[in-house]
Order: C-alpha cells, then structure tokens, then sequence
C-alpha cells in the first residue's frame, strides 16, 4: 500500500474535518468515495460500525474523525504558533461541546423526522445556546480565535454549516451570532473547502486509484 486509503462521503462533517486535516498537512491518501446507504464490504471488513471517515495505514485503522485529526496533526504540526497557550484549552472544551452536546441537538433538529417525538424548535434552540456562548468567546477575526486557522475552527463549522443548511433564511437572520456567520462565510469561500468538497465518482471494487488531497498546500 503506497498510500493511505481514505474512505470517505462527501457532504459528511466527520469526513469533511478529516479531510481538511489531511489536506493541510499534505498527507496523500487514495480516497474511496462511497454511498452510506450501499457501504463496500471491504469498508465493512476493517470497520464494523460502518460509518465514515475510515483511514486505512499501513498498521492501523483510525476511524474516528477527531482521531484522524490528531493523527495528521501527530505528523505534521499545521497549525504551529496559531493558537495561543490561553486559548489551547478552551479550544479543546468547546471541540468536546460541539461534538457533544451541539452535534446531539443538531440530529434532532435537522433530521427531525428520524427521531420519534423531537421537538424541532427545543433543539434548534439548544444549537443557538451553545452558538451564543462561543460569539461571547471570540473576536472579530477571519477565524475563531485570530487570523490563522486552527484546529477547533476545521473541527466545528462542518456541523455549524449543516446547523445553517437546515434553514438558511431562519440562521442568516439571527443577530446574536454575527461573529460566526462571518467566520462560517469565510469557510465556506475558501480554497480548502473547495477542494475537500471536490465530486469524486462513487469507488467500486477494480475502480481506478483515485488520490486526494488534488493540489499541493494551501494558504490558510
């Protein structure tokens, strides 16, 4: 195995961080494009709970997002000197909130229906709780906290992204988190969410080699 393999879904916000991380340090991977509702055996195989991201190394299996995340970050130090040492921790607190907490909230708000019983208004209400304390926490910066990317910033707005696709009128109208709409803005305009948002042909068993990330390095 030259490569890394990436299987991955492309409008999943655990895959989309993942490639993010990937992508920033420049760690090519073959990237296998899949359907959730038809998983390759061969996905199945090495990760049982069948749920993407999945990087296959050389002698391990990471399949959690934040875990591939860290991994790239093991392996290259991409976001070296962005961060102060007064915002490392509260960084990771909130990273833990939002795949907590928010991520819980933001199921049963934009996938409702699924869940028997959801009250849509309580969870969206419960998102912008958590939203409303991370706008009291940051500055008028291109990013969260200054203007240099960071971890917690490719962490989090894939989920606050999916939280805006599930009405965008509603989320473009709030006042209370002018902040985030600014930096999620800036995200979604963005070299680096361009090319992990990339349409790659669904991977078959004897499909090409497929490689991502496209391009070299990107500036942040």
């Amino acid at each position: 195995m030259k490569y890394p393999i990436l299987y991955s879904f492309k409008r999943c916000p655990y895959a989309m961080r993942s490639r993010m991380a990937l992508k920033l340090a420049d760690i090519r991977c073959e990237i296998r494009e899949v359907r959730l509702n038809d998983k390759p055996d061969h996905m199945l195989q090495v990760s049982p709970k069948g749920t993407v991201p999945v990087l296959i190394l050389r002698n391990k299996i990471i399949d959690e997002s934040i875990d591939i995340i860290n991994w790239a970050i093991s392996k290259v130090d991409i976001f070296k000197g962005n961060l102060g040492h007064d915002k490392s921790d509260l960084s990771e607190e909130l990273i833990c909130i939002f795949d907590d907490k928010f991520k819980y909230h933001l199921d049963r708000y934009k996938y409702s229906n699924r869940y028997q019983g959801s009250d849509l208004e309580f969870h969206r209400a419960e998102c912008m709780k958590i939203l409303v304390n991370l706008e009291n926490l940051i500055s008028d910066t291109k990013w969260f906290f200054g203007n240099k990317l960071n971890k917690l910033d490719i962490t989090i707005l894939p989920f606050i992204r999916q939280y805006r696709i599930a009405n965008p009128d509603w989320f473009d109208s709030q006042k209370d988190i002018f902040k985030i709409k600014n930096v999620l803005n800036n995200f979604l305009e963005s070299k680096l969410f361009e090319e992990i948002m990339h349409d790659y042909k669904i991977w078959e068993e004897g499909s090409d080699l497929v490689y991502f990330p496209l391009n070299t390095s990107i500036a942040q």
